[in-house]
């Protein structure tokens, strides 16, 4: 702890824990075709999130804190359940996933590898995949 530590305010501590998660958004149904293209090249990673749970908003705090990914070794999508009730529906049935949030399910070559949820989700676990 340096002398000027002292000094800072909590916002500012949490900014200096916060990290960069290259993050790409799925908003859109047809964004699941181009997912599975993808994962031919590179593995892809689904991170469905519930914005109102409290257990969802914890797993999501320390998987951030522990990814060290970058978008070249996995791509990491991020879907807003509450917003996108039919696409998180629509990857449950494509990929024969059964829906819990949160949940992370891993695609590679166009099929799902592997699949966590709740406390089970690991940042760890995703470097087995690339």
């Amino acid at each position: 702890m340096g002398l000027f530590d002292a000094f800072k305010t909590p916002r500012d501590i949490a900014k200096e824990e916060i990290v960069e998660i290259p993050w790409h958004v799925i908003g859109k149904m047809e964004q699941l075709d181009e997912i599975v293209e993808q994962s031919k090249t590179v593995p892809v990673a689904i991170f469905k999130h519930s914005t109102r749970c409290g257990i969802s908003r914890a797993v999501l705090k320390m998987f951030e804190k522990n990814y060290s990914l970058n978008d070249e070794q996995l791509k990491l999508y991020f879907l807003d359940l509450l917003q996108n009730r039919a696409i998180s529906n629509e990857i449950a049935a494509r990929f024969k996933v059964q829906h819990e949030s949160p949940q992370i399910i891993v695609i590679k070559d166009g099929v799902v590898v592997h699949h966590d949820s709740h406390h089970s989700i690991e940042a760890e676990h995703l470097q087995k995949f690339i």
